[in-house]
C-alpha cells in the first residue's frame, strides 16, 4: 500500500546500503592493514644479524632493518587511518539505519490508519446498503 512515507523509505533504504557497503569496504581495509602489519612484523623476526663479516653487511643489514621497521610504522599508520575510517562509516550507516527505520515505522502507522480508514468506510457503506435493502423490503411489503 502505497502512502506519502513510501518514496522517502525507499531513498532511505539506498541510502543505507551504501553507507552499509561503505562500512563493508572499510572494514575490509582495515583487515587488510591489520594483516600487512602482522607480515611486516613477522618478516622482521626472519631477519637475522650477520654474526661475523665485513662492516658492509653489518651496514647492510641495519639499513634492512630499519627499512622493515619503517615500513612498520607506515603500517601501523595505515591501521589507524582505515581505523578512523571504518568508525566513521560505522557512525554513518548507524545514523542511517535509524532514519531508515524512523521512517518506516511513520510508512506502517500511516498504513494503519489508512486501513483502519477504509475499514470504517466500508462499514458505513454495508450500513448504507443494509438500510436501503431493508427500506426496499418494507416497500416492496407495503405494495402487496
Amino acid at each position: 500500500m502505497k502512502t506519502r512515507f513510501s518514496s522517502l523509505v525507499s531513498v532511505k533504504k539506498n541510502t543505507m546500503q551504501k553507507s552499509e557497503s561503505a562500512f563493508r569496504k572499510a572494514n575490509a581495509a582495515f583487515m587488510k592493514a591489520s594483516e600487512a602489519v602482522e607480515e611486516s612484523l613477522a618478516q622482521l623476526y626472519t631477519i637475522t644479524s650477520p654474526q661475523t663479516g665485513k662492516i658492509s653487511d653489518f651496514l647492510a643489514n641495519r639499513t634492512l632493518l630499519e627499512a622493515q621497521r619503517t615500513l612498520i610504522r607506515h603500517n601501523k599508520e595505515w591501521v589507524a587511518f582505515t581505523q578512523d575510517e571504518m568508525l566513521v562509516a560505522k557512525k554513518n550507516l548507524q545514523k542511517d539505519m535509524v532514519e531508515y527505520e524512523k521512517f518506516k515505522y511513520l510508512e506502517f502507522e500511516e498504513q494503519k490508519k489508512l486501513i483502519k480508514e477504509a475499514k470504517i468506510k466500508e462499514a458505513k457503506d454495508l450500513d448504507e446498503i443494509a438500510l436501503m435493502t431493508y427500506a426496499n423490503k418494507d416497500n416492496t411489503k407495503a405494495l402487496m
